[in-house]
């Protein structure tokens, strides 16, 4: 779970609502104070949200990139239903060429980014059409399923899920959260929770311990492609990480000081080899 410092977007950055022809999504959007040298759309991973990004808009705002940071479907301020089969990962996949469409910039003009989970999503909606997108960054997102201890955490929340009211699954897992993390975890944290639809997370969660390795077909598209970690990992191990890169051919960055999500850990440098992986094309 990425734990953002804040909920507060920067100066640079607006909620609001993208509307696409799959539906409504929340997302922030930073726009930077000259013509943007590019646009991202940013996808935040398991029970994570477009708030997991705010400590880099800022930053890609000042480099000159507009970010879009989306709540996908079910997720805290997007809508969702209260059936699994919504978030079947080709329909999600779906809905990520459909929030590109509405930013109408034309093919080959959004660079794509996946934390984790939202990884293994854009990478699905890549490979059903890789004609809108520049580039793709899997950030701390592996080449298939996650670590059989990630799987075993996903099987007991998926099955307390099916049975427990989300605040009781949220205090259980506080309860066993290290003292120094769950001190983290304050209202806003605990109201992104409450918000997301459980069968999102049920769905979801099973798709992250069943993923099969699809970087050869990744590969085949020859789509640039930047592969992002920290320099720990408890979800993909990190020499998973450099071994996919090299299969892709992808630019491999470690950022150190982070763990699974760089993004909160470490923002500056995070921001900076994004940057630079973008500059670059």
């Amino acid at each position: 779970m990425s734990r953002p410092p804040t909920f507060i977007p920067p100066p640079c950055a607006r909620p609001r609502t993208l509307h696409t022809g799959r539906g409504d999504f929340a997302v922030l959007d930073a726009v930077p104070r000259t013509r943007p040298r590019g646009t991202v759309l940013l996808l935040p991973g398991f029970t994570g949200s477009k708030e997991d990004f705010i400590a880099l808009l800022q930053p890609l705002a000042d480099a000159g990139y507009r970010a879009v940071t989306v709540d996908g479907r079910g997720q805290y301020e997007t809508d969702g239903t209260d059936r699994q089969e919504t978030y079947e990962q080709g329909e999600l996949a779906q809905d990520v060429l459909a929030q590109t469409a509405a930013l109408g910039l034309g093919d080959g003009a959004v660079d794509l980014l996946g934390h984790s989970l939202g990884g293994q999503i854009a990478r699905a909606a890549v490979l059903l059409d890789p004609a809108p997108f520049r580039s793709l960054t899997l950030m701390s997102s592996g080449p298939a399923e996650v670590i059989e201890a990630q799987q075993v955490k996903l099987k007991i929340l998926g099955d307390a899920l099916a049975t427990m009211s989300m605040d009781d699954v949220w205090a259980a897992m506080r309860a066993l959260d290290p003292p120094a993390e769950a001190e983290t975890d304050g209202e806003d944290m605990r109201q992104r929770w409450l918000r997301h639809r459980p069968a999102q997370l049920i769905a979801t969660g099973r798709q992250l311990a069943t993923e099969p390795d699809r970087v050869a077909e990744l590969a085949a598209t020859g789509l640039p492609v930047h592969v992002i970690s920290g320099e720990r990992d408890d979800v993909w191990p990190v020499p998973l990480l450099d071994s996919m890169a090299v299969r892709l051919g992808a630019r491999r960055t470690r950022i150190e000081g982070a763990e699974h999500s760089p993004n909160t850990d470490r923002p500056a440098p995070t921001a900076a080899a994004l940057v630079s992986f973008w500059d670059s094309l």
